[in-house]
């Protein structure tokens, strides 16, 4: 099975086209939103969002990655397979918002606006429980459906939001829109799996071991890739404040705006790289090589420009109040050229029965992180975490898959992609 398969190019087209809606949507509303909070304000709902994503891998139990190859190869337990890891989820969420109130409470006993932002944060954790049910239309390449609730949710959300704005509401109300959007999603999604799937949801002990047996690697490793990922922000925040936070959240936003169509590009060829595995080695490495091809080449690409463009991006969207986020998106953009890439080795990696060495490249990424995070914030503060970020992701996508021995041949893929002619074999695909 090929990448030039013809189901492929239409579910990530739905995708593509509903996230560039939604896009425009979040830059539209999260602009407009950062200019009335200001960077404090801006930099503190970013705080909030930060805390509560150092649970989202402990309350997912790292079963997202694992869902899509369990659904893929065995289909005849797809309805178990998905409800027990929603009910393991659940479980975990409601710990995972008792947790979140208790380091708040802890971390910021004194500022009773952060600790209230914090809690109301937290609960879309029990709402993301439910968006698992995502990967299901994921394996039967059905993403419209998905792509679609998605833009309909966060048009709800973003409707709130201006609801907001015109009557002047306080930080606390914007901390609850994420868990509105989530909240959406959730429902929608279930009714559309209960009317097109003849399995029902249902629990099963033995499902929820086999489950928790692949997925434990990554309960671990999602941690560490939250800690760097997001470590950066929440010492931002505590050792030079809300006001730089917001800086780089700023910056991050923008450099982020493209992900969509990374993500959809990769939701759409994963359960084809897991099934073409199931059968023939060559055709695997071959969709492997050519997913890094375009994720590799479209970051640089975008990176390129972000960086010579930066100065009017940021003028544009955020105004003079944001001018210090031009040297920080500058630096950030080239976050992207990486990141995806790891995304790529993780897809690899489960497809070889490699899960086990996750948590050492997460580990090892998380300690650099914190470590350059400590060393640069205090000196050069935004930009030195922007440069920690985009020096951690090399490193673990990187130079990591060329060091590790367990990594070597997914290495030898990656480089393998670079070379021209699989550029020129990507555009001939895609003109077919």
């Amino acid at each position: 099975m090929k990448l030039s398969n013809n189901r492929i190019v239409k579910n990530a087209s739905w995708i593509v086209v509903c996230r560039i809606a939604q896009a425009v949507l979040s830059f539209v509303i999260g602009t407009i939103s950062a200019r009335y909070l200001g960077p404090s304000n801006y930099g503190l709902i970013s705080y909030g969002a930060s805390v509560v994503s150092f649970l989202v891998p402990v309350v997912q139990l790292g079963l997202r990655h694992v869902l899509v190859q369990e659904m893929v190869n065995h289909p005849e337990r797809e309805g178990k397979i998905l409800g027990t890891s929603l009910v393991m989820s659940m479980v975990s969420a409601g710990l995972g918002i008792v947790g979140v109130a208790a380091f708040a409470m802890i971390a910021n006993r004194n500022d009773t606006d952060t600790i209230v932002v914090c809690v109301l944060s937290s609960i879309s954790l029990l709402f993301q429980c439910w968006e698992m049910i995502q990967y299901w239309f994921q394996a039967k390449l059905k993403s419209k459906y998905m792509a679609v609730t998605s833009l309909i949710a966060y048009a709800i959300a973003s409707a709130y939001r201006l609801v907001l704005l015109v009557t002047g509401q306080s930080v606390h109300w914007f901390a609850l829109a994420t868990s509105l959007d989530f909240c959406i999603i959730s429902v929608v999604l279930t009714v559309i799996y209960k009317r097109m799937s003849v399995q029902k949801l249902s629990f099963s002990w033995d499902v929820g071991k086999a489950l928790f047996a692949k997925s434990r690697y990554y309960i671990v490793s999602g941690l560490m890739v939250v800690l760097h990922s997001n470590t950066d922000r929440v010492m931002l925040t505590m050792m030079r404040g809300e006001g730089e936070n917001g800086f780089y959240t700023a910056a991050f936003t923008c450099a982020s705006l493209l992900g969509f169509v990374y993500e959809a590009i990769i939701d759409s060829v994963r359960p084809i790289i897991f099934e073409s595995k199931k059968h023939d080695q060559v055709s695997f490495e071959s969709n492997v090589k050519r997913l890094y091809t375009l994720v590799i080449y479209m970051g640089l690409l975008q990176s390129l420009v972000f960086t010579v463009l930066s100065p009017l991006i940021i003028s544009v969207l955020y105004g003079q109040e944001y001018q210090a986020s031009v040297l920080v998106l500058q630096v950030l953009t080239w976050y992207t050229a990486f990141s995806y890439t790891g995304t790529v080795r993780n897809i690899w990696i489960l497809a070889e029965d490699k899960q086990r060495i996750i948590w050492v490249i997460n580990l090892l990424g998380a300690v650099l992180n914190i470590a350059g995070n400590f060393v640069l914030i205090p000196w050069i503060g935004a930009v030195g975490a922007a440069i920690a970020s985009v020096a951690t992701q090399f490193f673990t996508n990187f130079v990591l898959s060329l060091l590790l021995p367990i990594l070597r041949r997914n290495g030898q893929l990656m480089l393998g992609s670079l070379h021209p002619k699989m550029l020129k074999d990507i555009v001939r695909l895609v003109k077919r």
